[in-house]
């Protein structure tokens, strides 16, 4: 059985500050010198979470010990490095647990079940692990490899493909294990995704890996009881439904029950089969999960209150639609509210103390997966990274108010110009495009919108504590945002023909409504100068110059 030892071995994809290329490092080095790497560099955006959450965050959490309050957690991400008894202290962890940490050990596999089989022996391919490869319900009809061609992977992608299983694996039948006893000819059914995918994933990011992991640590006190997957008995085949005891536990879930089967080859050491059973399943996401933002909604009519579930990402919109979200520090148990993530809300809080700087460059990055057919194949992998003010986390400061505004008016923008096109389309003869058919036009205002918000995002980083600055700074914003709703709205207007012109009368509830390109545009104007009130309205009018352009020659 070959070794591979995660803890001295080049396995973790991180860039060097100042590097063009990221390299492949050791779990000790990626720790030690964790202030000279920029962050990790993964193929998939759902590696990031995957890497930080199974190994990173829990060795430096197990072997340091969470910040007990906001003054040490202060102290030590201003250090800006591990100090050298951290490093000691880290070390001395490796060292201890490095049995654990062998990827392909025969007893206990790090991540693994040791000796895991079928009752048949049978084994899958190694692109089971894979979330993008063709595989099982995952082969696309017209796809140019299929379930039955051999994906070798080396042990360093094996090992980030198989933390990757644990927290983002599809749902539904899972082969059974041989000693499972809640197998069933051969199969277990009604597993869950990984724990990863029913959240919509936020992870605040520094300036360098070790910025990173300490804005990802909670702060307060640790459960005597909790443990990472490496500190505990090595798992057997049979899996259990149960709570998770702190944060070591959850974020070391194992979801599944996995064993990777080396081969040599000439190429060295490769995995193509695995055997892939169902694992532990969690009672319930925890109220403490630190990675999700979270929603209310009104509980069932069997229930009163509200129930509160983790907010998840939208397939095709941009971070910064769901600021409303991410800035939700305080708490509001109704209807409809929002509550942000532990450590956003965590940040709004030490930077309420003055122990982390407004102007401070944070970005968040969102991270997700959209499942289809009962949560058994991957339709989507969502991504955005944005930069978002420390400032604006706390409700009582002016940069809140602000950027609430802001995408509001670009939502209210994009109405404006769906509705825009819904009164030429009645001035056609035609009805409005569907909300959820087709691609209305207020997606490109969006689009068009999009570095206009981030910008502006960065502006108010920059700006917080200088109210006048900030007011020219929206002024900018909405004379910038009128441009370019008004290019929008101009190619839906030069497409108008002499049918829009004349317009058409409708009967609607008993009244009459007349549609026609004069009132499509003047409706549109209306709605333009209430939501941006702050620029003047743009010139020229567009029926006037039609009129001008169509009128006979004398």
């Amino acid at each position: 059985m070959p070794v591979y030892d995660l803890v001295d071995s080049q396995w973790l994809p991180l860039r060097p500050k100042g590097a063009k290329r990221p390299e492949e490092f050791s779990l000790r080095e990626a720790l030690l010198r964790a202030h000279e790497f920029d962050g990790l560099v993964v193929d998939l955006p759902t590696h990031t979470p995957a890497l930080l959450r199974q190994v990173l965050l829990p060795v430096v959490l197990h072997a340091l010990g969470r910040p007990r309050d906001r003054a040490e957690w202060a102290r030590r991400f201003h250090a800006g490095h591990f100090t050298r008894e951290e490093q000691d202290k880290l070390c001395a962890y490796l060292e201890k647990r490095r049995a654990r940490f062998d990827l392909f050990d025969a007893e206990a596999p790090f991540a693994q079940v040791g000796g895991l089989h079928t009752a048949k022996q049978e084994t899958k391919g190694s692109a089971l692990l894979v979330a993008t490869a063709a595989s099982g319900n995952n082969v696309p009809l017209f796809a140019s490899r299929t379930e039955g061609d051999p994906l070798p992977l080396t042990p360093a992608q094996a090992a980030r493909w198989l933390l990757h299983a644990h927290c983002w694996d599809t749902a539904a039948i899972k082969s059974g294990a041989a000693d499972d006893p809640q197998a069933k000819a051969g199969k277990t059914t009604g597993n869950p995704t990984g724990p990863l995918g029913a959240l919509g994933v936020i992870v605040p990011v520094g300036c360098n890996l070790y910025e990173t992991l300490m804005l990802n640590l909670p702060i307060g006190a640790q459960p005597g009881d909790d443990l990472p997957q490496w500190a505990r008995e090595p798992l057997k085949p049979a899996w259990k439904v149960r709570a998770a005891t702190g944060l070591l536990d959850l974020w070391t879930w194992q979801a599944r029950r996995i064993r990777l089967i080396p081969e040599e080859t000439d190429d060295g050491t490769r995995v193509s089969r695995v055997v892939l059973c169902a694992g532990d399943r969690l009672e319930a996401i925890p109220e403490w999960e630190p990675h999700t933002a979270w929603a209310f909604a009104k509980a069932p009519k069997s229930a009163t209150g509200t129930l509160r579930r983790p907010q998840r990402h939208a397939p095709g919109k941009a971070a910064w639609r769901g600021l409303q979200a991410l800035l939700a520090s305080e708490r509001q148990d109704r209807d409809g509210a929002f509550e942000t993530s532990v450590l956003l809300r965590q940040l709004a809080g030490l930077q309420a103390e003055d122990l982390i700087g407004f102007d401070y460059p944070l970005q968040v990055e969102t991270i997700g997966i959209t499942y289809g057919n009962q949560s058994a194949v991957v339709e989507d992998i969502l991504f955005d990274s944005i930069p978002l003010p420390v400032s604006a986390l706390r409700a009582e400061e002016d940069a809140y108010t602000v950027l609430l505004e802001v995408t509001e008016q670009a939502e209210d923008l994009a109405k404006a110009v769906n509705n825009l096109s819904a009164d030429l389309r009645r001035a056609a003869g035609a009805d409005p495009i569907p909300w959820d058919k087709g691609q209305r036009p207020g997606e490109f205002v969006l689009h068009a919108l999009d570095p206009l918000v981030r910008r502006f995002l960065i502006g108010v980083r920059a700006s917080a504590d200088d109210a006048d600055l900030l007011e020219r700074g929206r002024i900018a914003w909405e004379k910038a945002a009128r441009d370019r709703t008004w290019e929008v709205a101009e190619r839906l207007l030069a497409t108008a023909t002499r049918g829009e012109f004349g317009g058409r009368t409708i009967e609607k509830d008993g009244r009459q409504l007349t549609y026609r390109l004069a009132t499509a545009e003047q409706n549109f104007r209306r709605r333009l100068k209430a939501t941006l009130p702050r620029c003047a309205p743009a010139a020229g009018n567009f029926v006037e110059d039609m009129s001008a352009a169509t009128a006979p020659v004398a």
